[in-house]
Parts: structure tokens; sequence; C-alpha cells
């Protein structure tokens, strides 16, 4: 992937000629500094610790603890010696959103081959609470259809509807992509696209006019379990304030059990492995269900105001361009309980961890030599809701996106244990995942792709707000081939952990975890920000990114 380098001082250029992602002309970046900065892994660990304590009540945004949570990291921003970079001078970036809560028990039922089957919230089902503004949704004896993937892509020939009628109806769809599992299309393979996202599912059957929208579980296409549906879809709901939110959300939108998705095609005639396999090939028919659902559940609605948090470190040389490092400060708050009755989701590695990197990071840039661009340090809000602070700061940015060379974020980015490799969430091609190898490399560490495709990762964290609109951004991963018991153990820690405590109240702070790569995590992350930030070139995508054109076209408002 990656050509060979001329090699050089950080005072000189180095000639990167990056495998024709560039195909104008190759780039040049300044090397990074010879000895990063020494970093305080024990202050990482308290930051850590103190985020994720019970007294931040999990993080949740709109609540008591935010202005905990923004309080402490903007105190450790200015103690730090960066700059407040939010509106008006403060730390903050006021970001509205509109918060939606259903109120008590939802009364929830189907009628399945005519057997009335009551449904417990969490169990069986998990809606999430409607995003449209209404006050009520209710509905009786609405019919359920099954279509597939849910897909709709003209440019890969793909088209799950067949101009089916859903008004009125609703929508029971699989998660992940049409190709998951293998099949007719041409949807990345393992590698999830957009379409296998839960979130386009949403979208998508609010365009075919659907009433309500199911998608059925299953732990692999989903790349987690049960706990976690439960757990992010049965609390409070964000989303940005829209001018026609109906454009983009049905009444209810929610999660099935695959038993119970089996048990409503069994009922219709149908097995449920035969549809899934029917769902992989082009000429997929929906299938009418026989089966109707009823709701009927109050929804509380307001508009209230969260807030991204932004530190920065002026350049000395091109302080309108800037180099951004994002984490998001948030978690899931207060919840339903687990087994052992913990109402707290403490988000200690997600993403406490993200956090603490981001301050450790910017203690390093404001007590060291000054980059010649500016380095932005932002905190955002309501990632767990759908990458809202990010989004909010994409469209209202602080510091021009045209100008902004690069984004570094984090989530979850400390290894469970020293590792030899890293990675990137999904498989995007450009400039900057150059730049992290190439600095990854001095280390003595390799790039892996990510190990997950099949996740969705690429479409799950905070870059992507920032990539959508051209702008060359990463999620960095430390990677799981670890020094002490190789690629195996790296998935048995990663698949338990994800089992376990991934937006679980499990997801807690552990003195004794292993701290070992912490340092060289925060190395390669604070040298791939500095190589960027001392120069004076720009980052691109490959040629054939679908972010390519977006980023060219902001071109002429960069000076040479």
């Amino acid at each position: 992937m990656i050509s060979p380098i001329l090699r050089s001082s950080r005072t000189s250029l180095r000639l990167l000629v990056l495998g024709g992602l560039c195909s104008a002309s190759a780039i040049a970046i300044a090397a990074a500094p010879s000895a990063a900065p020494k970093f305080d892994v024990a202050r990482v660990s308290n930051d850590i610790k103190t985020l994720s304590s019970d007294d931040f009540e999990g993080r949740g945004p709109a609540t008591r603890a935010e202005v905990k949570t923004i309080d402490y990291i903007a105190a450790q921003m200015k103690a730090a010696g960066l700059k407040p970079a939010g509106d008006k001078g403060t730390w903050f970036q006021d970001v509205p959103l509109l918060q939606s809560d259903i109120v008590g028990t939802p009364s929830l039922s189907m009628s399945i081959g005519g057997t009335a089957t009551p449904l417990s919230q969490g169990e069986q089902i998990a809606v999430r609470a409607a995003e449209t503004g209404q006050s009520t949704v209710n509905f009786k004896d609405l019919p359920l259809v099954f279509v597939g993937y849910g897909v709709k892509a003209p440019e890969r020939g793909w088209d799950d509807f067949k101009g089916v009628d859903l008004k009125g109806k609703i929508m029971v769809v699989l998660v992940n992509d049409p190709d998951f599992e293998g099949g007719e299309g041409d949807f990345g393979g393992k590698l999830m696209t957009y379409y296998g996202r839960w979130t386009y599912k949403y979208e998508e059957a609010a365009r075919q006019g659907a009433a309500g929208v199911l998608v059925v579980h299953e732990s692999e296409p989903a790349s987690y379990g049960w706990a976690t549906v439960k757990n992010s879809n049965t609390n409070t709901m964000f989303d940005i304030v829209r001018a026609d939110p109906k454009s983009v959300h049905t009444q209810m939108e929610g999660w099935i059990q695959k038993d119970l998705a089996a048990q409503l095609l069994k009922a219709s005639g149908v097995d449920f492995e035969a549809a899934k396999a029917a769902a992989r090939k082009k000429d997929f028919q929906p299938i009418p269900l026989k089966a109707t659902m009823s709701a009927d559940y109050a929804v509380k609605s307001q508009v209230i105001t969260s807030h991204n948090v932004a530190g920065i470190v002026p350049g000395s040389k091109y302080p309108n361009e800037t180099v951004i490092y994002s984490a998001h400060w948030d978690h899931l708050g207060v919840g339903l309980p687990d087994a052992k009755g913990d109402r707290i989701y403490n988000g200690a590695r997600d993403n406490a961890s993200g956090t603490a990197a981001l301050l450790e990071l910017a203690r390093a840039f404001a007590k060291g030599p000054k980059p010649e661009r500016s380095v932005l340090f932002l905190a955002v809000t309501a990632e767990e809701k759908g990458l809202l602070g990010s989004e909010y700061y994409a469209d209202r940015p602080l510091r021009p996106l045209a100008t902004t060379a690069g984004v570094i974020n984090m989530d979850g980015p400390l290894s469970i244990s020293k590792t030899t490799n890293f990675s990137i969430s999904g498989a995007a091609k450009l400039d900057l995942l150059t730049v992290l190898t190439e600095e990854g490399q001095k280390l003595g560490r390799h790039y892996t792709p990510d190990a997950r495709p099949e996740a969705g990762s690429f479409y799950r964290s905070d870059h992507f707000s920032m990539a959508k609109r051209g702008v060359p951004a990463i999620s960095f991963s430390p990677g799981r081939e670890l020094v002490d018991g190789g690629d195996a153990r790296g998935k048995e820690l990663s698949d338990a952990y994800t089992r376990d405590k991934y937006h679980q109240p499990a997801d807690e702070y552990d003195p004794n975890w292993d701290t070992s790569g912490w340092a060289g995590d925060l190395t390669l992350l604070y040298n791939t920000g500095a190589r960027l930030a001392d120069s004076h070139v720009w980052p691109n995508w490959s040629q054939d990114s679908e972010f390519r054109a977006t980023r060219d076209a902001t071109a002429a408002q960069r000076k040479p």
C-alpha cells in the first residue's frame, strides 16, 4: 500500500508517494519530532477513573452529569494551557438537540397467525422513543411486511422493495448488507457499507412511507449482543433539531429478537433461514406476514442544549489552518438495571478512555514546541445517540472545514495490552492513513485492516461526520495483536469486552488494567498529528473514494 519514502529531519520535508492516493502529485509532510513527549499514564488512568466514576452517572447528555463532565474537561484544558475555542470565546459550543423519552412502560403486542402475543420492552422487542416530535404513538393491528435487508441501491442494481406500498405498514428488516453471508449483492462482503447500518434502515423506512420499522437482531451481523440493543434503545433518545423529522424517522423504530422474527415468518409459512437466503438475491420479493402489531405509549419531547468542549493550541506559522483531535465525552447515563441491579452505564473504555487521551495529548501540545498549524482538541457530545455532537460541529464548524487538514478521532484508543499493530475503523484509503502507518513503523508497529469489517465501524464514530464532508478523517484503533498472546488472545479479550461490557454497566474503570501499551498509543497519536501540524500540505482521499470530490471542491479556499 505504501511506496518508498525519502526520509529526512523534522525541519525538512518528507516526500510521500502515497500508493496512488494523490494522483495529481505526491504530498510532502514534515517529519514528526525526533522525540515525542513523555506521557503520564497514571494521569490518564486518573482521568478515566474520574470520568467513569458513579459520581459522573454515565455522562448522559442533558443531565446534571453533563455539567460536571464538560466542566471537568474544560478545567483540564485550561490547566493544560489551551485557549478556549468554543462559542463567543468560551470553552463550549452549544448543540441544540431534540430529546425524547417514552413515558412509563409502552404497551406493545402482536397478533401472530391469529394468536395474541404481548411483548415486553427490552425482552423480545426494544422500541425507541419517537423522534418525530409527536407526543403519542398509538396504532392498532398494522400489518407487518418482511423486506429482506431493506436496501434500495440503484447504483448496485438492488431494490428490496419492488414497488410494494408500505404506507400504514411495519417493515421487518435484517441487519447488515445483503452479501454479509454471501449472495448476489455488491456491498463489500464482510466489509459493511452504510446500507448495512441500522440508521440507514430507519431512514429508508421513512422514505418508503412506512409506519414503523423493526430490525431483526442477530449478534454476528450486528456485531454485538441483545444487551447492547436493549440498553442503547430503551433510554432517552436524542436527534439534531430537524425542520422535517418525519423525512428521516418513522413513528416507531426498534429491534426484535431473532426468535420473534422466526415466529413471524413461520406463521406465514416461511422458514427464517430460507427467507434470509432469498433476501440475498436480487430477485427477492417482500413477504407480507400473517401478523399485525399494536402499540400505545406516550412520548415526552423537548429541545435541550448539550455542549461540545473545544480548546486550541494556536499555530505559530499557519494559525488559520487546523488539525483536529476528537473524542466523544458522553455515554448512556442511567438506564435499565443489569443482573446485579447496577443502573449506571459508566463507559470507562467507551469513551472515558478517549477523552482522557484527548486531554493528555492536549497537555503535550500545549507544553511542547508550538505547532505550525493550530491544533484543536474537540470533545463532542451525543455520539452514542447518533454522532450528533460531531454532526453539529461539521455542519456549523468553529474552524472552517476547508482549512482543516485532518481529523484524528479517538474512541477507545488505548490498548487492552501492549500490541504490535494498530488499525483504524473501516477500510478507507487516504493520505492520513499513510502518515499514521509511517509513524507506526518508526515505533515498531504495523498497520492491519479493521479486524471486524462487518461491524461497520467507519459509520459508527465521530470521524464519519467530518469524512462525509470531505475532511480527511480517521478513527484510531490500538490493534489486537498482543505482545503477550498474539492475535488469538487479543480477539478473545476483545470479544469478551463486546459480549460482557460494551454498552453495559460493567464497562467500569479497573485499577488492574494492563496499561503497558498506553504510552506507545499516545506517542503514535501525537507523532501523527504533530507531523501533519508541522506542515503546509493537504492530505486527501484516494481517487476512488466517495469523499474525494467533496474535498477537491474546497481546494480553492486554501492558500498554496
